[in-house]
């Protein structure tokens, strides 16, 4: 079963869910602000895809953050903080057997669902 994680009112979010219906893709859907997230969770996603590519830097919550926060580099430290404000995690996630995408391009999910 496909997995998506995002906020319900994320943009980026409603356009995966978009397209994911009309492809006539079934896809569970985690609302990971009402959900909440563990931290197992997000560090194998952080595994797989990077930190790098899986914190959202351009948000709100990551202006909002006190500068020792953000000069946090350590994995551990990134996936506590990611856990701590899953808003800070970049949207959506979206888990496959084919594996973790993050973000949403129409091309992208072309690609993994043809």
């Amino acid at each position: 079963m496909i997995k998506l994680y995002g906020i319900s009112n994320c943009d980026s979010v409603k356009k995966a869910k978009t397209w994911l219906n009309q492809a006539d893709i079934p896809f569970e859907f985690v609302d990971f602000r009402k959900d909440g997230l563990s931290s197992e969770q997000v560090s194998q996603w952080a595994k797989a895809v990077g930190t790098e590519l899986l914190l959202n830097k351009r948000g709100t919550t990551w202006r909002n953050l006190e500068e020792d926060q953000k000069s946090k580099t350590a994995e551990a430290e990134l996936v506590q903080l990611m856990t701590a404000n899953p808003t800070l995690i970049k949207r959506p996630v979206l888990e496959s057997k084919k594996g973790i995408e993050v973000g949403f391009k129409a091309e992208q999910y072309q690609s993994l669902f043809k």
